[in-house]
């Protein structure tokens, strides 16, 4: 026969082998719950489904929990919004939940059908396993009527009493509008007004090149020995002429670009030859130190001049014809 305490060591040996894998299934197994913070609500009312994944902290890392995705509606259920997935624990478990907010216009005794989450793997969402919640039941009621009551007429429509600060917004808004609609005339005729007109040229190019050569000439550049100089200014005088009365970009082209370029031009390609000599020994005496004599810098200004002269527009010659013969 066995003693009582042998019996007693047995029967605790099997009570805890049999309680024991439900524990250690519990600490290492994830779960799911969904619950409402109430179970009873009338027609039009709302309440709160908190859906919650419980996952042991040691395979939070490699574990994931996929939570179900509620539609706008479920049977007799409406959602009214929903929150974000928040994650709270302790070192032992982590616990993610969301909030859903339901309505019910449909009277009776309802159940929010089970919730599915998937686990899956975190390093490639790999679906291991499936876990549902159990249905959750709500009893919507509708609101209660005494009909001991005599019914009441229905009330006319009443209207509330106009207040100017009730409409201070579009006042405001009109005001603002009306003066931005002002400002911008006032800056389109203002714009307008200060818009300068192109002032009308009072001298030609052939003017101002014959201005500027009787200038060069004033000043004796070559006879105190600066013969560069000299050059220089002649040959800019003559480019900037070009510039102005045939539209050739002289400035910036060199002497056999700039024959090359005149020959559209009639007036000009006449007096090619002339003007091939005098920019030929302008670069000589400007780049290669050439000394002209006396007799070549006073050829260089007679053909300066006939180039001008021969390649002025019509109107001024005929203009100053006219002139002459009156005087």
């Amino acid at each position: 026969m066995y003693t009582k305490p042998v019996i007693r060591s047995i029967f605790l040996c099997l009570l805890l082998g049999l309680i024991f894998p439900v524990v250690l299934r519990a600490q290492t197994a994830p779960e799911v719950h969904a619950g409402v913070d109430t179970t009873s609500i009338r027609i039009g009312e709302q309440i709160k489904l908190r859906l919650t994944a419980t996952i042991p902290a040691n395979q939070f890392g490699t574990t994931k929990i996929g939570f179900p995705v509620l539609p706008d509606s479920i049977e007799h259920f409406e959602v009214v919004s929903r929150t974000n997935i928040d994650t709270s624990g302790d070192q032992q478990l982590k616990v993610l939940a969301q909030t859903f907010v339901l309505t019910s216009f449909d009277s009776g005794h309802w159940e929010i059908p089970p919730m599915r989450f998937d686990v899956q793997k975190a390093s490639n969402n790999a679906v291991i396993d499936t876990l549902s919640t159990s249905p959750v039941g709500v009893d919507v009621g509708t609101v209660a009527v005494d009909t001991t009551k005599a019914f009441r007429p229905i009330k006319t429509v009443q209207g509330a009493p106009w207040r100017i600060w009730d409409y201070w917004m579009e006042i405001t808004g009109g005001m603002l509008l009306v003066l931005i609609i002002i400002g911008i005339i006032w800056f389109i005729r203002s714009r307008k007004k200060v818009v300068p007109e192109k002032p009308t040229p009072t001298v030609t190019p052939y003017e101002l090149a014959m201005q500027q050569l009787h200038a060069l000439k004033a000043e004796q550049v070559w006879q105190r020995g600066d013969v560069k100089m000299y050059y220089t200014r002649l040959t800019d005088i003559l480019r900037t002429y070009f510039e102005h009365q045939f539209g050739i970009a002289a400035l910036e082209q060199t002497t056999e670009e700039l024959l090359q370029h005149i020959k559209p031009v009639t007036k000009l390609n006449q007096q090619r030859d002339k003007l091939r000599q005098l920019l030929s020994l302008a670069d000589l005496a400007k780049f290669a130190k050439m000394q002209p004599t006396a007799d070549e810098h006073e050829a260089c200004m007679r053909q300066t001049e006939e180039i001008l002269e021969w390649t002025r527009p019509k109107k001024e010659s005929e203009n100053e014809g006219v002139v002459t013969q009156e005087a």
